[in-house]
């Protein structure tokens, strides 16, 4: 009886500590950057300033991008990836939210090791994802941060080099 109570000792001890990471993730997020807002602050921004340009085709090709990610984080994921496009889209002066367009903010709005298994889903999808390359050579291991101007600084590269 002894080695279970030590062992549920350690259980809770251990998903005490999960839990206060998470936590503490989601803490930093709420800290103001340079401008004065926060990253999540900027992700509601775009969500809110978008949502009117989705499409009910558009957002089912969100959630079937989205479901790998496992479910007791999907939804915190997906907010931050729809936050992201937002972001592309409003750059872009988009009307609509686009397949491109939702590629190219879920690529971006992912770490780096969560790629292969968008890779897989696009292919599956019959997705090609060549003209998505650039996206991907733009992350790092976490989330990016000046994405915008190392894609418009790769832009400029590549026209002097055409």
């Amino acid at each position: 009886m002894e080695y279970i109570i030590v062992l549920w000792g350690f259980f809770l001890i251990g998903f005490l500590a999960i839990g206060g990471y998470f936590m503490f993730r989601k803490f930093l997020k709420q800290l103001p950057k340079e401008d004065g807002k926060s990253d999540m602050y900027w992700q509601h921004h775009y969500i809110e300033k978008t949502k009117h340009l989705w499409g009910e085709k558009e957002l089912e090709l969100l959630n079937e991008l989205v479901s790998p990610v496992p479910e007791l984080f999907r939804d915190v994921a997906k907010q931050t990836i729809a936050g992201k496009i937002g972001e592309v889209a409003l750059d872009k002066n988009a009307t609509k939210i686009t397949e491109d367009i939702i590629i190219q903010g879920y690529i971006i709005g992912t770490p780096k090791r969560d790629h292969k298994f968008l890779r897989k889903k696009l292919k599956e999808k019959n997705i090609d994802v060549a003209p998505y390359e650039q996206y991907f050579e733009l992350s790092k291991k976490e989330y990016r941060e000046n994405w915008k101007k190392k894609y418009e600084r790769q832009q400029k590269e590549r026209q002097n080099n055409h």
